[in-house]
């Protein structure tokens, strides 16, 4: 019996799999394929679960609305793609990033506008801060749909 599998489901099951298992996978598509890329490599939320080594379904609980659901994705995502960075909001210059988003006056667009960046304050949640411009603007597009959850 032989068993064929795509090299993006590969990927998805690596990090889950017994040692015996991700030996065969790394014979099959090669070290490369299954070496970390850096933050853009988290292209959902359970990619983001995988990096951190978080079960998906123990973050929810029964009783979460959209809401709750989407805010909880997003601090898995965002602590994910700060690869282990944490905003020390006693330092007033350490610039912490986050996106801007518009709704369009018809009330049916929402879209990524541009990152923000500022002090020691808050006029966003803190859990949901970057350390970067590039790294605010990444999921921003990349999770927009979550983001949108969230916001509206």
């Amino acid at each position: 019996m032989s068993l064929t599998i795509e090299k993006q489901e590969a990927k998805r099951i690596y990090v889950e799999s017994p040692d015996w298992f991700k030996l065969k996978l790394v014979e099959a598509f090669g070290e490369e394929c299954f070496k970390e890329k850096g933050f853009e490599s988290i292209k959902t939320f359970e990619d983001a679960c995988a990096v951190l080594g978080i079960n998906p379904g123990l973050v929810f609980n029964r009783a979460d609305t959209p809401d709750e659901f989407a805010y909880k994705k997003l601090k898995v995502i965002i602590k994910a793609i700060n690869e282990g960075w944490i905003p020390d909001w006693s330092n007033r210059d350490q610039y912490k990033y986050y996106p801007w988003f518009e709704v369009l006056s018809s009330g049916f667009g929402f879209s990524f506008s541009d990152y923000h960046y500022t002090y020691a304050f808050a006029t966003v949640g803190s859990r949901l801060c970057f350390e970067s411009r590039e790294k605010s603007d990444y999921a921003a597009k990349q999770f927009i749909d979550i983001y949108k959850s969230f916001l509206l």
